[in-house]
């Protein structure tokens, strides 16, 4: 039997599109965060073995970032290649801020 996507469109009248009461302009940008917290990635997560049933980690330590910020390698670890999500977060509470 054959899969058939169905896609449904919903239109919607420019007036209720808007922001809001405001005419229709976006909400204004959120201030600059003023906490100095860092955040660090720690050990790769990541389970191996989740298609056999079994548990293994690669042993990767830490994140280290192939590529630099801003760029889609920012996000891969060099190490085991894993995406940043993989890996334990720790932020560091009121830390001093880098430069």
């Amino acid at each position: 039997m054959k899969k058939r996507q169905v896609v449904m469109l919903r239109r919607v009248d420019s007036a209720a599109a808007g922001y809001g009461n405001n005419g229709g302009s976006p909400p204004p940008p959120l201030p600059p965060s003023s906490n100095n917290n860092v955040v660090r990635y720690a050990e790769c997560l990541k389970n191996h073995a989740a298609n056999s049933g079994g548990y293994a980690l690669d042993g990767c330590r830490e994140f280290m970032a192939s590529s630099g910020e801003g760029t889609t390698g920012a996000l891969t670890c060099a190490a085991c290649g894993c995406h940043r999500n993989f890996h334990r977060k720790k932020e560091l509470v009121n830390a001093a801020p880098t430069r």
